[in-house]
């Protein structure tokens, strides 16, 4: 049986709990909002494991990253894990809808089971979920707050790479 280990980052967004093996990142939760979690009882803090972890979410944060390169083992069913393999192919600053999503997983019809699966993203930020929004362009939907959320956009919008196409 796996150990658990957890740390937290002390972020503008609030203390983020980190968790994983030691090897591997599977949990990322923020202090507030509908999805945040608390560490079990049978993980063990464990500070040094999350070191480049937090060196990246640094760097994110003051818009000197634009791609995470992390090991990751987010758990969750064969649609959940297709929804945000393709979350991961949202450009930094850039957004797009739930049905977007639908589409590149090829299920068209699927923009609300999308969201769901967006809901129980377990590494926010990292997987970027919060680049989802509305078809309307409005901000709906997201474990750490929609404020948490529009910081988030506006930051990656503020650092954004300027390109014309």
């Amino acid at each position: 049986m796996s150990v658990t280990y957890y740390s937290y980052y002390d972020s503008p967004v609030g203390s983020l709990l980190l968790a994983g093996d030691g090897v591997s990142l599977e949990l990322i939760s923020f202090p507030t909002g509908q999805a945040t979690r608390l560490p079990s009882a049978d993980w063990m803090r464990r500070n040094d494991a999350f070191k480049p972890v937090k060196q990246q979410l640094a760097a994110y944060f003051a818009g000197e990253l634009t791609t995470f390169a992390l090991t990751l083992a987010p758990k969750g069913t064969d649609f959940q894990l297709a929804v945000w393999a393709a979350l991961e192919k949202i450009p930094y600053g850039t957004t797009c809808s739930y049905g977007d999503i639908a589409k590149c997983i090829g299920k068209p019809e699927a923009s609300r089971a999308v969201g769901a699966a967006n809901g129980q993203n377990p590494l926010p930020i990292v997987i970027p979920c919060h680049r989802v929004i509305g078809s309307n362009g409005a901000l709906i939907g997201f474990g750490g707050g929609l404020d948490c959320k529009e910081f988030l956009l506006r930051l990656e919008q503020t650092h954004a790479p300027f390109s014309l196409q």
